[in-house]
């Protein structure tokens, strides 16, 4: 189910006293099975960006195109895109209200006029993508779960409909290092295992270089940096300029590079880059 979402010299302007401009003539092509990292400071138009791409707003102007079809044009299958464009909002547990976790999980494919036993095979599928006992969890209530449970639940809610894309907006908000350490390989080993793209705003640049094959850059409505994470922030000079900052771990290998250890700043693995550390130390007899 992978899918091609192009945006054609898309601009959004909210209509308010006076008219703010949050997107001006974005070009873009998003390849499947990507998995994007969009950045860039508050009001800079990430949150409208993703709200396009899943039909929630339509383009003041532009095209916004999904597997060929204009979104804007085709309102017959504008619920299907939905339906394919998975959006993960910000805090998505307070949007849980289901008595159990099996109600909640079968209130998408129920919508989608799916019969008992697909739903039930679905919502199985789900719980088992995000490393949740079904015999264990599906009865109890989703409101008695911890605060990272509840976010895996209500991502579970979107697997369950199986969409071809997978939208988060900052996933990472609120929870303990343990919560953000879990999500963060759940994320990882979704798009590796499972035919989905994921486009994940975040202001956490450690997850974000973890996680992303290409990063967009947006500032005040405009896409001012697009690269792989190493192109990205082996700018912290343009980075800076946006109010962005560089991951901690890119910090470091910056730091022992200046140190004269010609160690490689474009590994944003722990594991890797300590390998890569002693390695180096090694190399000169220091460990």
């Amino acid at each position: 189910m992978h899918m091609l979402i192009e945006l054609k010299n898309v601009s959004y302007i909210y209509e308010q006293e006076p008219p703010v401009t949050a997107l001006e003539k974005i070009n873009l092509n998003i390849e499947p099975g990507a998995f994007i990292g969009l950045i860039g400071h508050t009001g800079s138009g990430k949150t409208t960006l993703v709200q396009l791409l899943n039909g929630l707003i339509k383009p003041t102007s532009g095209q916004v195109i999904v597997d060929g079809k204009d979104i804007g044009e085709n309102k017959k299958g504008l619920k299907d895109i939905r339906r394919r464009i998975g959006l993960v909002f910000q805090y998505p547990e307070h949007q849980l209200f289901e008595e159990t976790v099996y109600r909640e999980l079968a209130f998408g494919p129920k919508n989608l006029g799916l019969d008992k036993d697909e739903i039930d095979i679905r919502i199985r599928e789900a719980l088992n993508l995000i490393g949740m006992d079904f015999d264990k969890y599906s009865d109890r209530s989703p409101f008695n779960l911890s605060g990272g449970q509840q976010r895996k639940i209500a991502l579970a809610g979107v697997l369950a409909m199986k969409p071809g894309v997978l939208i988060l907006d900052e996933p990472f908000a609120g929870l303990d290092p343990r919560g953000r350490k879990q999500l963060t390989e759940l994320l990882k080993r979704l798009h590796e295992q499972q035919n989905i793209s994921f486009i994940l705003i975040s202001h956490r640049m450690d997850e974000i270089s973890y996680l992303a094959t290409r990063i967009l850059a947006l500032k005040e409505g405009h896409i001012v940096l697009d690269g792989s994470p190493a192109e990205i922030f082996s700018q912290p000079e343009k980075l800076k300029e946006i109010a962005l900052d560089i991951p901690q771990l890119t910090e470091i290998l910056f730091r022992l590079q200046k140190k004269g250890l010609e160690v490689r700043s474009d590994i944003f693995d722990i594991e890797q880059a300590a390998d890569e550390i002693i390695d180096k130390l090694r190399s000169r007899n220091i460990c």
